[in-house]
């Protein structure tokens, strides 16, 4: 089974940086904003000058970000407090955000979660249920209730947090591959059903420090990049994805 992988127009637009479509102030909303990827990628975005809107379920990390956010010279950004296993939760979302922001430009499903290191056979049941209820139907959620509010007038960047994983196995961790390798398959196939402009595409971050990693590889995580480091790379690769980039499966 292949995997596609960045085109030439990709890179470039990537090399461009500032220089390209991230010049343009755009409204990027960010699942699980409150910690790890979510919280450096939305710091790094509003650094940029873009409008953050983001969920969690975590309110007192919510505020301690809209605090960190309201520092900067764009004060629009707008952090609400969600679930996104709950489709419920999600469709209260979607009405929120269309009352306080409008459609967004870009989403990016970054909430994410990982069963503790244990066989199969091992893994409760419940946890189980956990992962695949946050990775895999929480985009489903998103997805559900958001594509429809881009469809009017066919625009729009979806991204969806995959991992190595994602495309590989590991000892484990067997839900948490599963529900990676899950958001591969709906990723290219919701991208068939998407119209010209628009764009879905599965985004492997690649290996950061994070409190994620560090329940599979213990203090062996310090090794790997910081989050803010790597989210100085993500941003200007997400923020110049286009609708030439639909189906891809791509790596930070």
């Amino acid at each position: 089974m292949t995997m596609k992988t960045p085109s030439l127009g990709v890179v470039n637009r990537a090399a461009a940086g500032a220089g390209g479509a991230s010049s343009v102030g755009k409204t990027v909303m960010i699942t699980g904003v409150s910690r790890g990827l979510g919280r450096a990628l939305a710091l790094e975005l509003a650094k940029r000058g873009h409008t953050i809107i983001g969920c969690s379920r975590a309110q007192d990390k919510l505020n301690s970000l809209q605090s960190e956010l309201s520092s900067d010279q764009n004060n629009q950004h707008v952090l609400l407090n969600a679930d996104v296993s709950s489709n419920t939760s999600v469709e209260e979302l979607a009405r929120a955000v269309m009352e306080k922001k409008g459609v967004p430009d870009i989403i990016v499903n970054n909430a994410g979660t990982i069963n503790r290191n244990n066989k199969i056979w091992e893994v409760p049941v419940e946890e189980f249920d956990a992962v695949i209820d946050t990775n895999v139907k929480g985009i489903a959620n998103v997805l559900r209730h958001f594509i429809p509010l881009m469809l009017p007038n066919k625009q729009g960047i979806i991204v969806n947090f995959s991992s190595g994983w994602g495309r590989s196995g590991a000892a484990l961790v067997a839900p948490y591959c599963a529900s990676k390798w899950a958001v591969e398959g709906l990723t290219r196939s919701v991208a068939k059903e998407l119209p010209d402009g628009m764009a879905v595409v599965a985004l492997n971050p690649g290996v950061i420090h994070t409190e994620m990693l560090q329940s599979c590889f213990g203090t062996s995580a310090s090794l790997y990049q910081a989050p803010d480091a790597w989210a100085t790379k993500a941003a200007t690769m997400i923020l110049n994805l286009t609708g030439a980039d639909n189906g891809a499966s791509l790596t930070v």
